[in-house]
């Protein structure tokens, strides 16, 4: 593996993806392709790239397993055509009997780097009537990975994964430079809590966060709150899709900011172990 260059130019590319999964395919590739023409050297599409579909039943009749799925064939090609690397924030891929959501990372050769099933389910019930029980659909992962890339070392984190900052902190101690949580986060949530926890995700690590998203009302009755993002490691946006809209965003990668970041405020290097103890007499 080559040494990692100092800086670099890196994209998302954020869409609203549906239920027909080779008309996703098409638009995650042009992506690419437009990122890649516009000077990119790295590109990361959202969580669910290949197809977003809440019916169990419809999902089941149009997932593959990953050898299998056309959407990854036709990324790896166009990461191969390009010279790009380009991490696929997430496909839904056959693993037994239930779905993984699965990230890849592709490098400019069209080979795949490494690959991360989502560690955290997303089973919630929210104030809006909302609910999601992605443990009836999904199985969740057992690893966390940095994957090393000609351009830097990059943490894979998957959406819900982004309220788990420990995951992040492990990922920043394992050597990741880079940062990502590419997501089909909803409009509610995101609303909320989109922005803040990407900033913090990397002003806690001294990393750069850079998360795609879907956005939009989808073919499957959901709405997504978008805003791709690409954050420095002391925390500043330096790109932001703005809204819902599919598109393209790009900022400059300076790897020296980590190493900047992290030795004025050497969080990963002071963290120190200690215990809990409770204390005080329960409430009545």
């Amino acid at each position: 593996m080559p040494e990692p260059t100092s800086a670099f130019v890196a994209a998302c590319v954020q869409m609203r993806s549906g239920r027909d999964l080779l008309a996703n395919r098409d638009a995650a590739v042009a992506g690419v392709r437009e990122a890649a023409k516009a000077g990119a050297q790295y590109v990361q599409t959202p969580e669910m790239t290949s197809l977003v579909e809440r019916s169990r039943t419809r999902l089941f009749e149009l997932v593959t397993a990953e050898a299998d799925d056309p959407v990854l064939a036709a990324l790896r090609e166009v990461a191969r055509e390009t010279g790009t690397v380009v991490q696929v924030g997430s496909l839904a891929v056959r693993n037994g009997d239930k779905v993984a959501n699965r990230a890849f990372l592709i490098d400019a050769d069209g080979e795949i780097l490494a690959s991360y099933d989502k560690l955290h389910l997303y089973d919630v019930d929210l104030p809006n009537g909302e609910s999601w029980r992605e443990s009836a659909t999904y199985t969740g992962g057992a690893c966390a990975v940095v994957a090393e890339t000609a351009l830097a070392p990059i943490g894979l984190g998957i959406c819900y994964d982004l309220r788990f900052p420990a995951l992040f902190r492990a990922l920043a101690e394992a050597g990741a430079a880079v940062l990502t949580a590419p997501a089909c986060f909803t409009q509610q949530t995101g609303e909320a809590h989109w922005h803040v926890l990407q900033r913090a995700r990397a002003i806690e690590t001294g990393s750069f966060m850079i998360s795609a998203a879907q956005g939009g009302r989808h073919e499957d009755g959901r709405d997504t709150f978008g805003h791709s993002v690409i954050i420095d490691p002391w925390g500043r946006v330096l790109a932001d899709a703005g809204g819902n809209e599919p598109g393209i965003i790009l900022a400059e990668i300076d790897l020296a900011k980590v190493a900047d970041a992290r030795q004025r405020i050497p969080a990963l290097a002071h963290a120190r172990p200690f215990r809990v103890e409770r204390v005080g007499a329960p409430s009545q």
